[in-house]
């Protein structure tokens, strides 16, 4: 508000400067070219300074309206979040995060207590594993621990665009040893390659999908942002696979399909965790996030 007040007093300013120079346009040509040569010398000539000060005054304006407009207003969510002021979706009890090793070593005691929108934490989603020789740092500490405090505990994939889908996909299933009460696998899928067609990018992910689907009898889950999914898994085929979807700091999820998980900030604080933590929300009851786990499910996706 305060930048439109300011370019409108200028705007202002403008506007009678134009006035005044019109009203005097219906002098005598000499008299006139005369009186702005006078104003000219006086306001400019003697003082050049205030030339330097006006131009400064209008740089002023239009970068601080040039901020404004591209930095600090499409962000402006993101700001509030890091800053305290935290909104929790309405209409979901089921909470969890998802964690890596830039959450550090964390104090599983403490977490165990944290609560997110006055409910209890119930499940975690840890990184496992990247590309075809990734491991991450933290995962067996963490994926240990989250069984160990009760959570219900998932494994997920970093897609990586520099290696095979058979290579991804084996050595995830090398490193992650799923058991039955676990969440399924997760491929999380971020980036195509700008140099592969969208058939062939498709090809290569229901590859790794289904190469894990066999080993653990489950549809995978796969998570990315809504935008990429309409735009590079929008074919049929991926909507039979359960859906977590990534989409920050808005009130509701505008993803017209199904989904059954939606990470909603990247700007969590919970006890035990140093620094932030993503928060996701479960779309349905407790009872249908344990059948959804390995050894019960009893439904298609």
């Amino acid at each position: 508000m305060f930048m439109k007040y300011v370019l409108l007093s200028f705007g202002f300013f403008l506007v009678q400067n134009v006035s005044s120079f019109q009203s005097h346009h219906s002098m005598p040509t000499r008299k006139r070219r005369k009186r702005v040569r006078k104003k000219r010398t006086r306001f400019f000539g003697r003082c050049p300074r205030r030339a330097v000060w006006v131009g400064g005054i209008i740089f002023a304006l239009l970068y601080m309206w040039a901020f404004y407009e591209f930095f600090v207003s499409p962000t402006g969510f993101r700001w509030r979040a890091l800053y305290g002021d935290a909104d929790y979706p309405a209409g979901y009890e089921i909470h969890g995060i998802d964690i890596s090793h830039y959450q550090g070593d964390i104090n599983w005691q403490l977490l165990r207590n944290g609560m997110i929108g006055g409910c209890p934490l119930r499940f975690v989603m840890i990184k496992a594993t990247e590309g075809a020789d990734k491991l991450d740092d933290n995962f067996n500490d963490n994926f240990y621990n989250a069984r160990d405090h009760g959570f219900i505990r998932g494994a997920y994939h970093f897609w990586s665009n520099h290696s095979s889908a058979r290579e991804q996909a084996y050595y995830f299933l090398k490193q992650v040893h799923l058991e039955d009460g676990d969440l399924p696998p997760v491929l999380d899928v971020e980036h195509k390659p700008k140099d592969q067609s969208v058939e062939d990018f498709q090809r290569d992910i229901l590859t790794w999908l289904h190469i894990v689907e066999d080993k653990y009898h489950v549809k995978p889950m796969i998570y990315t942002y809504y935008k990429f999914k309409d735009e590079y898994l929008g074919a049929p085929v991926f909507d039979d696979y359960p859906y977590w979807i990534a989409h920050y700091y808005v009130e509701k999820v505008t993803y017209k399909g199904k989904w059954k998980f939606w990470q909603h900030t990247d700007a969590g604080k919970l006890p035990g965790i140093k620094g932030f933590v993503d928060l996701n929300v479960y779309n349905g009851s407790f009872y249908d996030l344990k059948q959804m786990t390995i050894g019960r499910q009893k439904v298609t996706w």
